[in-house]
């Protein structure tokens, strides 16, 4: 009985033995997760009223994050969705559903650029994430780094690559988005370039970033400045 008794007290000792303190990663990570999957439930609703709430939920998920986030430490992973939160919000303000649809996507795109930086939080802790922490994250987190980040000519053509899929992405909301909604949403974009470069001490990658988007999403704000 006593043998029984002591066999039982060990498997419990080693059970609880094996549980570990959960990290703030970790946690950012499960609340990624639902932020992803809230945002695909939107997406694939047909009523945009019903899209709109599994929308919201996914907006309240990342505010609620925001700690965890910052306890995490993971620049890319923040930065992510902090862009997956505007388009999220932009989501819920389009008039249509498949404009709805278009910043549901690339909300879910970045929502998932996110979880996979957190998976390489480890690889973050250099020079090059410094200089290009704005860039698409889906795109910076899958090339290696090391701890020399690229200088100069490298740099710029880094960005440069980068920001194709953000060039494409803008041209297809100026086609498809409705153009009232499609405006509003480069004019944000153009703004917030605007303020990061008035910013001091900002480092090269981000000045060319910053500075290359504002060109970009100039050129989409002419085409729709003729809204009415």
């Amino acid at each position: 009985m006593k043998y029984s008794y002591f066999i039982i007290i060990a498997f419990a000792l080693s059970l609880f033995s094996s549980f570990r303190p959960v990290k703030p990663c970790e946690y950012a990570g499960s609340n990624i997760g639902f932020v992803k999957t809230q945002t695909q439930k939107a997406i694939n609703e047909e009523d945009i009223n019903i899209s709109r709430y599994y929308t919201y939920k996914a907006i309240r998920a990342i505010e609620n994050n925001k700690e965890q986030l910052n306890t995490c430490g993971c620049d890319y992973a923040a930065t992510s969705m902090e862009d997956s939160f505007k388009d999220l919000v932009l989501a819920t303000k389009a008039n249509t559903l498949r404009s709805t649809r278009i910043f549901l996507n690339r909300s879910l795109e970045k929502t998932i650029g996110s979880l996979e930086a957190l998976e390489k939080h480890e690889l973050h802790d250099s020079n090059y994430a410094s200089d290009v922490l704005e860039l698409n994250t889906v795109n910076v987190t899958n090339s290696k780094k090391s701890k020399a980040g690229p200088k100069g000519i490298y740099l710029h053509r880094k960005i440069d690559s980068s920001l194709i899929k953000y060039e494409a992405s803008l041209t297809n909301i100026v086609k498809n988005v409705d153009c009232k909604d499609a405006l509003n949403y480069a004019t944000q974009i153009y703004e917030h370039c605007e303020e990061q470069l008035l910013k001091p001490n900002l480092s090269e990658g981000k000045k060319y970033y910053n500075l290359r988007t504002k060109e970009i999403t100039s050129q989409a704000i002419e085409q729709l400045k003729n809204c009415k």
